[in-house]
C-alpha cells in the first residue's frame, strides 16, 4: 500500500508527502529525521491520509495536494475537500 499524507507541523503549518510505510515515516518525521522541512518544524501529527495501490498513483496525488492552498487543504483535512479520483481515506 501506498500513502499520501499530511501532517500539522508544530507551528501550525502543513506538510504533504508520500510513503509506502506510514508508520515508519511517520516515526522517522516524529524523531527529525523525516524530510528536511519537517525537521525544522517538530513536533509533527498525522491530520489526513489515503491509501493508493500503486506509487505512481500516490506520486501523482501528493503533486494535486501540494497545489491546493492551505484553505482547500484545511476543508480536505475537515472532510469537506477535494475528493479522492482514486484512492481510498482509510
Amino acid at each position: 500500500m501506498n500513502w499520501v499524507y499530511i501532517l500539522r507541523c508544530g507551528d501550525g503549518s502543513l506538510y504533504t508527502g508520500w510513503t509506502n510505510d506510514l508508520p515508519r515515516r511517520l516515526a522517522a518525521h516524529q524523531a527529525g529525521k523525516g524530510g528536511k522541512y519537517t525537521r525544522s518544524h517538530l513536533p509533527v501529527a498525522l491530520v489526513y491520509q489515503e491509501s493508493y495501490a500503486t506509487p505512481a498513483q500516490a506520486r501523482r496525488r501528493e503533486w494535486q495536494l501540494k497545489q491546493l492552498s492551505r484553505e482547500e487543504k484545511l476543508l480536505l483535512i475537515a472532510g469537506g475537500g477535494p475528493p479522492s479520483e482514486e484512492g481510498s481515506v482509510p
